[in-house]
């Protein structure tokens, strides 16, 4: 699906690409672009592996402390390590001694890889044989520099939290199943025993296969709070349509959209409309992405909408067709930016 950076080839949307489409086996990848945000405003390129350790060696514990499945191996020497800094049974010195030297085996080599291939547009390069370290290149800077460097983060602890969510409950073996909660902005799910858990933010989650932008109208949105194009989370099939979802939930990712506030609730916003047949060739490009950059929730999205691309269009096209009888006005902005999928 390289076409998802394609489109519009920037470094930001190079780096979603890592994020969201490359191999899932280990945390590592999610831990490491982290302390490369947190290294931002580094003025030396260099980073030493002893100075990336105590950056990388926090976001795995801390990330521990919440779940303890940060791999799809069974065992792991690494994270062992970081377990007992945890438990207290070893010093800060031991954990960045260790991270140092077990950490990075792989992460470092397997970060740019994309489908099985390496992206052209390179955060940094591999100089741990001649300097003992990673320098950080003009792309990573110029990402850097971006406004949307602070969402970029986002979306990767929201990544995050969806992975070690799917490996902790399970995917493989059980059907999970994530909703979203309007009054906490989150998507919620149920463990084995039926506990509800809040998994991450819904903006972060979708804002990357969105690339920054509204769904509608292609402006740019952000996900942070407190910010003026504060992006809305929209049901593009309206709730009082929940008989054309066929007991599908509404409240499910496939149904979810991010909006800014004039498409969503504007003097010529969408509130109860249906979009236009356009706008639901765009729902199921997106929904596409989802499942093909193995998505953790992809086994949920294809039990709701269909298990092949043939069967979740007619899915969408069945309830499109059954909303157009109880609406039959269609809605659709226009463009306030470039098309992103």
């Amino acid at each position: 699906m390289s076409k998802f950076y394609e489109l519009n080839p920037s470094n930001e949307n190079y780096w979603r690409a890592i994020i969201l489409f490359g191999r899932n086996v280990a945390s590592y990848k999610f831990a490491l672009a982290k302390s490369l945000y947190d290294l931002r405003d580094r003025q030396n390129d260099l980073v030493t592996l002893e100075e990336l350790a105590p950056y990388f060696a926090d976001h795995i514990c801390e990330h521990l402390k919440n779940n303890d499945k940060q791999a799809t191996s069974a065992s792991s020497k690494f994270l062992d390590v970081c377990r007992q800094y945890n438990q207290n049974t070893i010093s800060r010195t031991d954990l960045i001694t260790a991270t140092q030297k077990l950490g990075f085996n792989n992460v470092i080599d397997a970060f740019h890889n994309v489908h099985n291939k390496d992206i052209d547009n390179r955060f940094f390069y591999d100089e741990r044989k001649t300097n003992g370290g990673i320098r950080l290149s003009d792309n990573f800077y110029q990402v850097a520099e971006s406004p949307a460097f602070y969402d970029l983060n986002l979306e990767t602890e929201s990544r995050w939290r969806l992975v070690e969510t799917a490996w902790d409950l399970g995917v493989s073996r059980n059907v999970v199943k994530v909703e979203y909660d309007k009054d906490d902005d989150f998507l919620h799910t149920q463990d084995l025993s039926l506990k509800r858990v809040a998994i991450t933010s819904s903006r972060g989650a979708l804002n990357g296969y969105q690339k920054g932008k509204c769904f509608y109208c292609h402006c740019d949105v952000s996900i942070q709070e407190q910010t003026d194009n504060l992006a809305d989370v929209d049901h593009f099939f309206p709730h009082r349509l929940k008989v054309c979802a066929d007991g599908k939930p509404v409240d499910g990712v496939a149904n979810l959209v991010l909006a800014c506030k004039d498409c969503n609730r504007g003097v010529n916003g969408k509130f109860d409309r249906i979009p236009s047949v356009r706008l639901l060739e765009r729902l199921h490009a997106r929904n596409e992405y989802l499942i093909s950059s193995h998505h953790p929730l992809r086994e949920t999205l294809m039990l709701q909408t269909g298990l092949n691309e043939k069967q979740r269009q007619r899915f969408l096209q069945d309830a499109y067709d059954c909303s157009s009888l109880a609406i039959v006005h269609k809605w659709e902005p226009e463009s306030r930016g470039s098309g992103v999928f």
